[in-house]
């Protein structure tokens, strides 16, 4: 018997787990910047070069990317969100405003927008995607890329992260 999983149990809650590891990690990094009395705004504007966004940057772009998702695969505006990320606090409120965000979306609303055709603006072009190949080939690895790179920023910075932190305290 073959136990296959569904566009939409591939996407979305997979996505959602994303945001719920990063939190994870960035609850790490705030408790031990107060164990070690460190302004927060040290580990927030952190970056580990020059060229890259900043630890608040990467959770800016894993939220907006993921935020984006339904409303790329179902042809709708996705909403523009436009807050100082500046606090932990921030940081957490995006997040969850994010995982709310996805949290509407149902199987049978997404699961059909599989193979559906769309393009979306990248920079100064328009890119033509297919729905499993936008939120696997493209959004999936994009949002790890920019959760992998906060942890990288927090661990650099002298936070205690493991690799089970990595997948927000636990495999489950």
């Amino acid at each position: 018997m073959t136990h296959g999983i569904s566009f939409y149990q591939s996407s979305l809650p997979t996505l959602d787990r994303a945001l719920v590891n990063l939190e994870h990690k960035l609850k790490k990094g705030e408790a031990n910047a107060k164990e070690r009395d460190i302004d927060p705004e040290v580990f927030i504007s952190a970056r580990l070069a020059p060229d890259m966004f900043t630890l608040a940057g990467q959770v800016d772009v894993a939220t907006s990317l993921i935020k984006a998702v339904p409303h790329r695969l179902l042809g709708t505006t996705p909403p523009v969100y436009d807050e100082d990320l500046d606090t932990f606090e921030a940081l957490y409120a995006r997040i969850a405003k994010t995982r709310a965000e996805i949290g509407g979306y149902t199987a049978e609303q997404i699961d059909p927008t599989i193979s559906r055709k769309f393009s979306i603006p990248l920079g100064p072009t328009e890119r033509e995607f297919v729905g499993a190949e936008y939120v696997h080939g493209f959004i999936i690895p994009n949002v790890y890329f920019h959760c992998t790179t906060a942890y990288n920023i927090l661990r650099h910075n002298g936070v205690p992260l493991g690799k089970l932190d990595f997948f927000g305290g636990g495999m489950g």
